[in-house]
């Protein structure tokens, strides 16, 4: 599936991944291949992509948070999440 994160200044990432984890206003959510189509808010927290890896360019915004499972990880402020036919867009701060 496709993720792009989005911020105010530049492209945090653009690219596939096996998943996503999110911070939501009701608390953490996965989005997973096939999943369906959502429209969430996002509060403070860590956006964590599973992948097995990132391209370089995008590297320098994250944090690998778990070698073997290949999780890397953004801090937000809060944002928006919308995600339909496995495609996501992150907008954040």
């Amino acid at each position: 599936m496709n993720i792009k994160i989005l911020t105010p200044e530049y492209v945090v990432f653009e690219g596939e991944v096996d998943s996503v984890l999110l911070p939501g206003k009701n608390g953490e959510f996965h989005i997973m291949q096939n999943h369906a189509g959502i429209v969430s808010s996002l509060v403070g927290g860590k956006v964590n992509l599973y992948a097995k890896s990132i391209d370089e360019a995008y590297a320098k915004y994250f944090t690998r948070e778990n070698e073997k499972d290949s999780v890397f990880s953004y801090p937000i402020k809060s944002g928006v999440v919308e995600f339909n036919h496995n495609k996501g867009i992150i907008l954040c701060e």
